[in-house]
């Protein structure tokens, strides 16, 4: 599928946000701010998937 540089620049701020949250997860297991730190990190990959079809949807280049 061919993407506009804004998709890729979309997916790629929330994959930074995501990776991000989840490292802090790992660095902190055991802890309350690890579980919310999980947390996020499945909201935001949500929030991504929701962004991108979105995109899609509007944008006539990756449409």
């Amino acid at each position: 599928m061919k993407t506009c540089p804004r998709f890729a620049a979309l997916r790629e701020e929330y994959e930074r946000e995501i990776g991000f949250l989840t490292a802090h997860s790992k660095r902190h297991a055991g802890r309350p701010a690890a579980k919310s730190s999980a947390k996020h990190a499945a909201s935001a990959k949500e929030r991504m998937a929701r962004a991108l079809s979105g995109h899609v949807g509007r944008c006539p280049e990756c449409g």
